[in-house]
């Protein structure tokens, strides 16, 4: 049998709990605009493409439909999206941002960055190029955006 590293010193486990704090961190920083990181998650979809059915979000974030359906009704409420029925599938109920949807995910993006710079500020420049890249080819690999 190779030799096994101790969990602490696997990748996985690092940016398992690296990720568990950044999250909370971000959680904590975006509260105040009503919505939790998953929530943000869903509006970049939404920006990212074109209106969307909840069931093709759920497929692209990888997630329950059940799920996106609670988000999007917590976002509806807050009118960062809008719900209307498909033209041509009335069956389907297609999911688009708001110029207020726009504002807050602005919001949560300079939220975000306010965490990228506090976890990045013990890096150099050299390693926070580095991380970026890094995080670009794994990004990439699991099918995930830029």
């Amino acid at each position: 049998m190779r030799d096994v590293k101790p969990l602490p010193g696997t990748v996985a486990f690092r940016l398992g709990t690296l990720g568990a704090i950044v999250g909370d961190r971000l959680a904590r920083k975006i509260a105040g605009y009503g919505v939790k990181p998953k929530h943000a998650g869903l509006m970049a979809a939404l920006e990212a493409g074109v209106a969307a059915s909840q069931q093709d979000l759920a497929a692209r974030m990888g997630v329950a439909p059940s799920l996106v359906v609670a988000l999007a009704d917590h976002l509806v409420d807050l009118g960062a999206i809008e719900r209307r029925r498909d033209p041509a599938d009335r069956r389907r109920q297609v999911l688009t941002l708001t110029d207020q949807g726009r504002e807050l995910l602005a919001k949560c993006a300079a939220a975000a960055q306010e965490v990228d710079e506090e976890l990045a500020a013990p890096l150099t420049p050299r390693q926070r190029a580095a991380l970026h890249d890094a995080l670009d080819v794994l990004s990439e690999n699991e099918g995930l955006p830029a």
